[in-house]
């Protein structure tokens, strides 16, 4: 059965012009110069912000440095999790002085994400060395690092924590 080319229809001459105006302005697309060069996107957005947020850079913390990121008095708020440090300043509802995980702004928060407790006993002391988590269960270990996962892909890693005498 042969096929032919059928060009009497309307559908069938639409659809060739069409396709012939489609493969023009691919093979030959348009050089014309706007009328203004555009000298900022303004327009072209939706929502501009306020101000431009703060530059991080990647630090090493101890407990007792990374302590003052706490997020009292609307400052930044850090955390970390087996030694990677967060700024989870835009979870402030989470993490500021009134949100649930409050109590792990500005500390380690390693044993209270791998236990799944937000206890105040789940906190080393800042004065004291930075808790190995030894006796931590195969299970909590893996609930820790799908912590960090989750806090690697919704926040910014902005430093590394060390024991007090390494920084």
């Amino acid at each position: 059965m042969a096929y032919t080319l059928d060009f009497s229809t309307p559908v069938n001459s639409a659809l060739l012009i069409y396709i012939l105006y489609s493969v023009q302005k691919i093979v030959f697309p348009s050089t014309s110069t706007p009328k203004t060069i555009p000298s900022e996107f303004k327009h072209g957005y939706s929502w501009m912000p306020k101000e431009h947020p703060p530059t991080v850079l990647f630090k090493t913390y101890t407990p007792k440095t990374l302590e003052p990121f706490n997020g009292k008095n609307g400052g930044r708020i850090l955390l970390a999790i087996n030694g990677i440090v967060f700024d989870v300043t835009a979870g402030r509802n989470f993490y500021g002085p009134d949100g649930m995980y409050g109590n792990f702004a500005g500390r380690d928060a390693s044993r209270g994400m791998a236990k799944q407790s937000f206890d105040l006993d789940m906190l080393t002391a800042i004065d004291q060395p930075l808790d190995r988590l030894q006796d931590l269960r195969p299970d909590e270990i893996e609930n820790m690092k799908g912590w960090i996962d989750h806090f690697s892909n919704k926040y910014i890693v902005c430093g590394k924590l060390v024991e007090n005498d390494a920084a």
